[in-house]
């Protein structure tokens, strides 16, 4: 994979962010960068993963804010009607996840997503599920966790999806509010654009809305895409 390299101001662009604060993050160490000709230079591939990272930690505020920003982004693309629902599939869901620990969730929810047939490598997806955990945990709350490669591989997938898994019971995920962790939702995106706004779209929703509770009585797949559907609909009217 090429070594894609942007400089300050498309860097903050494309985390949403003011270019001064971008640097102070810069400077604090929270991230790697390179400083040559004046400008701070950040490498893609990092920069997505940190601000996945920074995303899932924020609170409800600054990701209802990135959430807005990515609105108004799609509707000046005159993609605005992308939806989050319209990319789960009756395949890539199961209901009744049996995994009763963190590495048992990943494995469970690899094989999920490879049930799709969209996978080409899941022993891979599966080391870069493991990998992202341990830099953090992507359990936001609400019962909740948003799992995706700690690195973005556009080759990884033939098409952007998201598998969904419910666990039979609770399990400690490491979510910041010490509850267990039962809905898990696994993002699979060929696109890193595609993939933060996915993130925005799915931490929002479960802090504006009741959807999640809402899946503990779900009874099929098709059921779930359906409430998902409703909470979506209703979130961005």
């Amino acid at each position: 994979m090429s070594r894609e390299m942007l400089n300050l101001k498309n860097a903050a662009e494309h985390v949403h962010m003011d270019a001064n604060e971008l640097r102070h993050v810069a400077q604090r160490g929270e991230i790697e960068f390179d400083e040559h000709g004046g400008d701070f230079w950040f490498e893609h591939r990092v920069l997505d993963e940190w601000a996945q990272r920074n995303l899932l930690a924020s609170c409800r505020k600054e990701q209802l804010r990135q959430h807005s920003v990515m609105l108004e982004e799609q509707r000046r693309s005159n993609s605005s009607d992308w939806r989050v629902w319209r990319l789960f599939a009756p395949t890539g869901i199961v209901l009744d996840v049996p995994g009763k620990a963190k590495a048992g969730i990943l494995r469970d929810m690899t094989s999920i997503a490879d049930a799709t047939g969209f996978v080409y490598d899941p022993d891979g997806l599966f080391k870069e599920l493991v990998a992202r955990e341990e830099t953090a945990s992507t359990a936001v709350g609400e019962g909740a966790a948003f799992l995706h490669p700690r690195f973005h591989d556009p080759y990884m997938f033939q098409e952007t999806f998201i598998a969904y898994g419910r666990s039979e019971r609770p399990v400690f995920f490491g979510a910041p509010d010490g509850q267990g962790t039962r809905h898990f939702f696994l993002v699979c995106s060929t696109d890193h654009e595609m993939h933060l706004h996915i993130l925005a779209r799915l931490a929002v929703m479960a802090h504006a809305t009741e959807f999640l509770q809402i899946l503990d009585e779900a009874t099929s797949p098709e059921q779930v895409i359906e409430i998902i559907r409703a909470a979506e609909e209703g979130l961005l009217k």
